[in-house]
């Protein structure tokens, strides 16, 4: 019997192996983890070299040793990714100005907002910044998007930075409609009751999604404070990461894409 379970521990440590061997191999993988190793370069394995190799990675991708030929000329699609991060570090410093003089309670918020028209220097220009530069963002990222897929740049071996400008995507358009809410006026009340209720629909936990993004079974000020939350700290803060991410994917996947 001790020989049959030894046999089959090294039978189940094979079948193990395997399987993690085929994962590696797969397509999957190779589009996360690319092939070969970034040490190459004279430095040792270790979580600093490790860290230290990612970030000169994404450092580089602003100011490359060479570019491609195609990635400097002009075209109707040039440097949309580098527009839509300038509007993202634009609505980031105009969204900071706004902070210093909005509060997200009920019904100070609405007061505020037309407190910035008419009370505070240059509130209506630094607001009206900001709200059109989150309408261009969304219009940059899509039409950057767009040139990507009809470019055929989402194919291997870039296929998981075809993943990640997803999410952004996705993040951009919910940063966008979080700060639909803010002005906390009748527009936005019924902005909120539509998300909500589509959020409602989401499979197995859709009552507790609308819980947590409502703050309870209707609408109340507790909602205006969870949104707040959500557009000033923690979609931001994602979309920095996943930013990052992006940046170190177009570097390590051979630079800026263009037509196949």
């Amino acid at each position: 019997m001790a020989n049959g379970n030894g046999n089959g521990g090294v039978g189940l440590k094979e079948r193990v192996a395997e399987v993690g061997d085929r994962v590696r191999q797969s397509q999957a993988w190779s589009s996360i983890f690319r092939p070969g190793s970034p040490f190459r370069h004279g430095y040792t394995d270790s979580p600093r070299n490790r860290s230290y190799v990612i970030m000169n990675n994404v450092l580089y991708h602003l100011h490359p040793v060479k570019v491609k030929r195609h990635g400097v000329r002009l075209s109707y699609t040039l440097c949309l990714g580098g527009l839509t991060f300038f509007l993202f570090i634009l609505l980031t410093i105009t969204g900071i100005f706004l902070m210093f003089y909005y509060r997200p309670t009920s019904p100070q918020a609405f007061i505020d907002i037309q407190a910035l028209s008419t009370d505070v220097a240059f509130g209506q220009l630094v607001r009206n910044m900001h709200r059109w530069g989150a309408h261009l963002m969304v219009l940059t990222v899509f039409l950057h998007m767009a040139r990507v897929f009809y470019h055929g740049a989402y194919k291997p071996p870039r296929e998981f930075n075809w993943v990640i400008g997803v999410v952004l995507l996705l993040l951009t358009l919910l940063l966008s409609f979080t700060g639909y809410l803010l002005p906390w006026d009748q527009l936005a009340l019924w902005a909120v009751t539509v998300g909500s209720n589509m959020a409602a629909y989401t499979p197995v936990f859709g009552d507790q999604v609308t819980f947590v993004l409502v703050g309870g079974v209707q609408i109340t000020p507790d909602t205006l404070l969870r949104w707040y939350v959500l557009h000033v700290l923690f979609l931001p803060f994602v979309i920095v990461i996943f930013m990052a991410v992006h940046f170190w994917r177009v570097r390590k996947d051979g630079g800026i894409s263009g037509p196949l």
